[in-house]
Parts: structure tokens; sequence; C-alpha cells
């Protein structure tokens, strides 16, 4: 119930303000949803293309800056890929299930988080996607990532997987600074012609965006046009 009155009021006032937004569009808010965070080891390499700061230093401050303009409007989670005390490929950590007011959690996790670990991120979307019970509901995941599938995962076969079996779920893919490995022999999809990150078709097969992101401001701009509410995108 509150969250259809919430539905109501952001509806008045946009209404209000002259604003043309349709209910379906301020009904997208309503979906819970779960950010797929990057914490392989990558995150904190120095090279050519990170520049001056690593990823996740970066990163963290696209989290600290985003986060608060979307919490208020819908319930996210969160799952971190990466570190652990188990295998490089076996560190799957859901921090917690959609939640309301998110935006602490969220950044105080992505601030402690110290990269390490390899990339599953085909096995990380698969269980964001069973935590918001993709098959009864409807549901969007966010996938932040720096590049390539490492534990041999199959994104693509994945998500043509969760699409069939959907109530209605949509995967977005934000790059950042993404940088493809043609010679990776545990990323099986990866397409030599092809330079952009296989992780791509978990966005294209389920109808999600996917967004190359060089700068803070524009993962920031990313993940809100991604995790945000239209109203106030």
């Amino acid at each position: 119930m509150k969250r259809l009155v919430q539905t109501g009021f952001l509806a008045a006032m946009a209404l209000a303000s002259g604003i043309e937004t349709s209910l379906a569009q301020i009904g997208e808010c309503s979906a819970d949803a779960m950010l797929v965070f990057d914490g392989s080891t990558s995150m904190d390499e120095i090279s050519f293309e990170t520049g001056a700061n690593t990823r996740i230093v970066e990163a963290r401050q696209a989290i600290r800056r985003a986060m608060p303009d979307i919490a208020p409007y819908r319930r996210v989670g969160l799952l971190i890929y990466g570190p652990g005390p188990n295998g490089p490929c076996q560190n799957l950590d859901l921090r917690f299930d959609p939640i309301a007011d998110a935006a602490g959690p969220v950044i105080n996790a992505v601030d402690a988080l110290r990269p390490e670990g390899l990339t599953p991120l085909t096995e990380a979307v698969r269980q964001a996607a069973e935590a918001l019970d993709y098959r009864n509901g409807p549901g969007v995941v966010v996938l932040v990532t720096d590049g390539n599938e490492t534990c041999g995962g199959r994104p693509c076969e994945m998500a043509r997987a969760l699409n069939a079996g959907a109530h209605d779920l949509t995967i977005h893919v934000i790059g950042f600074r993404a940088v493809v490995d043609f010679f990776t022999w545990n990323n099986p999809e990866q397409d030599p012609l092809n330079a952009t990150t296989v992780a791509q078709c978990l966005s294209d097969e389920t109808g999600g965006l996917f967004v190359k992101t060089e700068t803070v401001d524009e993962l920031v701009a990313a993940l809100q046009r991604t995790l945000g509410c239209p109203v106030i995108g």
C-alpha cells in the first residue's frame, strides 16, 4: 500500500509540474532492483586506462553521488563479486535483498570493499535475478563491471534463459572503463571480432541498456539512468 501511495504521489507531482510522464514510466520505479558490483582485482589496478585513480576509487565517488538520488524512489539490493575467503571465482556476496533507503548501506559496502579475485559476472547476475524472484514479479538488475567474464560463464546463454522464464526482468550493463581481453580462455562467449565486453549480451537479451562510461560523471549519470526513477531522471 505504501508503494502505491508513493506512486500516486509521484504521478500527482509530475502532472502538477507539467511534466509529461506516463503512469507506465512512473510504475517502473516500483520494481525492485539489484545492483551487482564488480569487486574483482582489476578494479584496483593502475594502468593506462585508469589514469591516476584506480577504477574502485572513482566508482566509490560515483556511488556516493548517485545513490542518495536513487534510494528514496526505489528499493535496491546489493551483490558484490570478487573478494572473499573462497576460490577466485566463488566469492559472490549477496549483501542484502532490495530494501528501502538503501543509499547508506550501498555506500558503506562499496567504501569498505577491497578488490580481489576474478569476475564471475554471469553467476552474479543469475543470483541477483533469483534475489528479485524474477519468475514471479518485475525486477531490474544493474551490473557495473570493468570488463570480462573470467570464470567460464556464458552470459548470453544465461540471459536468454532468464528472459524466457521471467515475469518482467530487465538487465542493464554499465561498463566502467571496460577493457576486453580477447585471449581470456575462461570467457568462452567473447567474440574476437567484437570490441565490446561480452556482458552486453545481458542487456541485449532482456531489453536493457548497455552504457559505456569512462569518468565519474558518466558513471553517476549511468547509475541514475538505470537505477533511478524516470520522474526524477
